[in-house]
């Protein structure tokens, strides 16, 4: 696993042990940021099963200020840690070890709000349309946000119309479909 594009292109990042992780193949991770950048002129990124930071350390190499990465396992936390410090990245990072749902909630509470986002979660545990909701109700989302979904195309599928969302684009690698939706704001 590897940065595809940027200022820490090349550089060679660890991933987690054992067959609880899926981690983003260095394709598929290319063919999300051709789709949506690829390229940035700063803002903030969430990158919500963050695993092991590869994602979120992507989007800083191509040009985001700054990153949040939250997961729960110990392990995942560990590691993302040490990627960061791999691409010296650690004061542009912020780590969280929390659950998805709850972390939400607390970014609500502490108004921070997100340009990009990364939506990957364990493929038997996906409820990505709820957390789409949720990150509308709670206002966490910048106006035209991105939210990048990876799901497993077999067991799970995402409607063309979400409320609050516009659906970009869908693409499929395999088993996996990338589904990314941009936060459509209503005046």
């Amino acid at each position: 696993m590897r940065v595809i594009s940027g200022k820490f292109r090349g550089r060679r990042l660890k991933s987690l042990e054992g067959n609880n992780t899926r981690p983003t193949t260095d394709k598929v991770k290319e063919s999300i940021f051709n789709m949506i950048g690829p390229y940035f002129d700063g803002g903030n990124c969430l990158d919500l099963y963050s695993g092991s930071g590869a994602l979120a350390i992507e989007a800083l190499s191509r040009g985001m200020n700054r990153v949040v990465c939250v997961d729960k396992h110990y392990g995942a936390i560990k590691v993302i840690k040490e990627n960061l410090a791999l691409v010296n990245a650690t004061d542009s990072a912020v780590v969280l070890k929390e659950d998805a749902d709850s972390a939400l909630q607390n970014f609500s509470l502490q108004q921070q709000t997100f340009d990009l986002v990364f939506l990957d979660p364990p493929y038997a545990k996906q409820k990505i349309e709820a957390q789409l909701l949720k990150m509308a109700d709670l206002n966490i989302l910048n106006d035209w946000a991105l939210v990048v979904c990876e799901i497993d195309k077999k067991n799970v599928y995402l409607p063309d119309v979400i409320s609050g969302y516009q659906l970009k684009r869908r693409a499929t690698y395999g088993i996996t479909e990338i589904v990314i939706f941009e936060r459509v704001v209503s005046r």
